[in-house]
């Protein structure tokens, strides 16, 4: 009799992803569907598909699933939260999504402190559209729209999304984790099962910001992007618990 070793998480389809060769956002996906599947939440789940290569992860997510327009993802759970507290709520935004055009709807969110689940995904570039520079483009990357690189003056600094969540009294959990190799691996599934919970236990907002990779559009062989990430990304975006506990009123 044959033992199964390893098996695909029941919280995703059946579907073959559409990423790019070497992106991560599959193994943040297969993280994301784990988190429902463990915490035996995926027929209480409901997604939030925002704009921009993760346009399709309702074709992934085997729990319902909603397409917000661009940036409007905490704004649309907002709403689908406060009229079915009892689901569970989450979004999956990138850094164009979250970081750009949806900012406001995502720190208005998380200052009322709507108790939602927050995937945020920063990989320093807008994917879909042909790999422009993104607010957290860093300095000196070069991209379609800055292919001298991200001129401090010109373009300002690069914004660290987890640095102003935590400043938000209403956030309860912000946390910055990255999936570039297995031991980042393993803390970043422990954040996301963390931020799911927190939304069980009707404890608030939480944002976790997933460092993730962009070969194609970076330039770069996957094995190469993996490795950007670890000397050029953490040392700007630092991975560690920025705030982890109850509301300050």
């Amino acid at each position: 009799m044959k033992q199964i070793v390893y098996q695909k998480s029941k919280g995703l389809t059946d579907h073959q992803l559409s990423y790019c060769p070497g992106c991560t956002h599959g193994i943040v996906h297969k993280l994301v569907a784990e988190a429902l599947e463990e915490l035996n939440i995926i027929e209480k789940a409901i997604g939030i598909a925002s704009v921009g290569c993760s346009v399709l992860s309702y074709n992934f997510f085997d729990c319902d699933m909603v397409q917000a327009a661009h940036g409007r993802a905490c704004a649309v759970a907002t709403g689908i939260k406060r009229s079915r507290p009892e689901a569970i709520v989450f979004s999956y935004q990138g850094d164009g999504d979250l970081a750009s055009i949806g900012i406001g709807e995502t720190i208005h969110a998380a200052n009322r402190g709507e108790n939602l689940t927050v995937i945020f995904i920063n990989n320093a570039i807008y994917g879909m559209t042909g790999g422009q520079m993104a607010p957290t483009t860093l300095i000196g990357q070069k991209t379609t729209t800055s292919p001298f690189g991200r001129d401090l003056h010109l373009h300002g600094m690069p914004i660290k999304v987890s640095e102003i969540f935590s400043q938000i009294p209403r956030a309860v959990y912000v946390e910055r984790v990255s999936v570039h190799n297995p031991r980042f691996l393993k803390n970043a599934k422990r954040a996301i099962l963390k931020a799911f919970q927190n939304q069980i236990e009707n404890k608030g907002f939480s944002l976790v910001e997933v460092l993730s990779t962009c070969p194609v559009n970076w330039g770069m062989t996957p094995i190469k992007a993996l490795k950007w990430v670890e000397e050029e990304m953490i040392p700007y975006y630092p991975v560690k618990v920025f705030k982890d506990g109850e509301e300050n009123e």
